[in-house]
């Protein structure tokens, strides 16, 4: 029999690129479901992060930073953000206590007023902050813009400091509803879309700036072997020969150190030996290419909803 007091809901994280919405919701999930990085824009499509408890069930949807897009690319992220943000239940809106409220917090804060929903403030990186009282400034300036703001709380996502407490004031904006996913699922997303992720997050964080932005992975196999070995065979496309170089590395050093991390990550993940198998290809201009990113790159599904 249901309970008839269960709550849930879902909850769009907003907030412009590299304020930590992604590591905010793994620290409230209790595992790496979404990758994280210090570039912006690592974030590239809708997921559903689902947190489950015996009277509530939270759905969080991680959108992409919300940016003036500087090309096609980047306007698909920004419509996947937006139409997030639609029909939710709450909002969970991250600023960055470091770098206090810039031109793009208040875009973020704009939106957050136009979709109407009740919102919680999370000022995150408080344990870098520069000043004692950098969040009250934070608060006053997004509340004059957005006044759905309900709730304000200064958290670490790093250290984990007031993350339940987070937690709790968005339990209480969730209505009395079903349980919409099994209670062992984490994510929405298929196992092919989580691997090419993690692999994906390796190359943010070992190669050099100009390689991040242009890089994306797609999973071409994904097999159980008789031997009990997961076999995972992953393109990682690229946009210029010059970066196929920096990707492989000399002797092919780089895309072994990616291959090796991105499989310790996997192994963490499916409690299974993985073999990865990793090779880079070049697609010249993929991010101004409606096919590509639509089709090839796994933005298909996205869109469809966004042209209701």
């Amino acid at each position: 029999m249901e309970n008839p007091l269960f709550k849930s809901g879902f909850i769009a994280v907003c907030g412009k690129p590299n304020v930590g919405k992604s590591s905010i919701i793994n620290a409230i999930i209790g595992q790496k479901i979404v990758i994280t990085s210090d570039k912006p824009q690592t974030t590239r499509n809708k997921i559903n992060c689902i947190y489950t408890q015996p009277h509530c069930q939270m759905v969080f949807v991680d959108t992409p930073g919300i940016h003036k897009p500087l090309h096609k690319f980047g306007e698909y992220l920004v419509k996947i953000a937006v139409n997030a943000v639609k029909g939710t239940d709450a909002i969970l809106f991250v600023v960055d206590a470091y770098e206090g409220i810039r031109a793009s917090d208040e875009i973020v804060a704009d939106i957050v007023r136009r979709s109407g929903v009740k919102a919680v403030l999370a000022i995150n990186k408080m344990d870098i902050a520069k000043t004692e009282n950098v969040a009250q400034e934070m608060e006053n300036k997004i509340r004059s813009i957005c006044p759905n703001i309900t709730d304000t709380v200064n958290v670490s996502a790093k250290s984990g400091k007031n993350i339940s407490t987070l937690v709790q004031k968005l339990e209480n904006m969730m209505p009395q509803g079903p349980m919409y996913y099994p209670q062992d699922e984490v994510t929405d997303k298929p196992s092919r879309f989580i691997v090419s992720e993690l692999i994906r997050e390796k190359i943010l964080y070992l190669t050099q700036q100009e390689v991040p932005h242009s890089s994306a992975v797609v999973v071409e196999d994904f097999e159980q072997r008789e031997n009990g070995t997961l076999y995972i065979r992953a393109n990682i496309y690229l946009e210029r020969d010059s970066q196929k170089g920096i990707v492989i590395g000399k002797d092919g050093a780089m895309i072994k150190q990616i291959g090796q991390l991105a499989r310790k990550d996997i192994e963490r993940m499916f409690e299974e030996k993985v073999f990865l198998d990793l090779f880079v290809k070049v697609k010249d201009k993929w991010r101004e290419s409606d096919f590509l990113i639509m089709n090839t790159m796994g933005f298909k599904d996205e869109f469809k909803k966004g042209e209701k």
